[in-house]
């Protein structure tokens, strides 16, 4: 009886060293994110705003937005002509004011039109995509650098994108730095394009 008391005291001791083992690291992993954001070591960036509010979406940005939207209007009222013309001519046949070999005629130079219209709106709508894509790939290697720039003494260890937060303290908020540091970035950028 007493080997059997003596196993099961060592089974339990065993047992409850184990317990506080496995709960020591949590406990220290806890309490090292919550010393790392009572730190400082994190860092939120809303980039749609920085964004917003660069010069370089103000003047490159929009300007490539009203050229998207008057090309997308151009295309829009073209099609529309292209149609109006076809419904025009087929209701002149029905109406029996233009022969069926007219008819044929300028129903083949109408979809020779459409066609080419399709052609040039795909050339142009890939020349816009091309160009929204390296804008697009200009502002984020510029808002990349801008925060590394920001964060260069690694007083962040982590910087998010605040568009993946539910609840940060906007003391943690290091936009507006990075916005100006953008905007110097854009800046030095236009200046060594003018030299050039």
């Amino acid at each position: 009886m007493k080997k059997v008391l003596w196993t099961l005291l060592v089974a339990a001791l065993s047992f409850a060293s184990c317990e506080n083992k496995t709960a020591t690291p949590a406990a220290e992993s806890e309490a090292a994110a919550t010393e790392a954001i009572a730190g400082g070591d994190l860092a939120y960036v809303r980039v749609e705003y920085v964004l917003a509010e660069s010069d370089i979406y103000k003047t490159e940005g929009v300007a490539l937005q009203e050229k998207t939207q008057k090309a997308q209007n151009s295309w829009a009222q073209k099609e529309k002509n292209l149609q109006n013309e076809a419904v025009q001519l087929q209701e002149k046949y029905q109406k029996g004011l233009m022969t069926t070999a007219d008819f044929q005629q300028k129903g083949q130079a109408l979809e020779k039109r459409a066609a080419n219209y399709q052609t040039n709106t795909q050339k142009e709508a890939q020349a816009l995509d091309e160009e929204n894509f390296v804008f697009s790939n200009r502002t984020n290697d510029l808002i990349m650098r801008a925060i590394k720039e920001v964060n260069a003494d690694k007083k962040y260890k982590m910087v998010f994108n605040a568009s993946a937060l539910v609840d940060a303290a906007e003391d943690l908020d290091i936009s507006d730095a990075v916005l100006a540091k953008l905007n110097e970035l854009y800046a030095a950028e236009k200046n060594e394009a003018e030299k050039k």
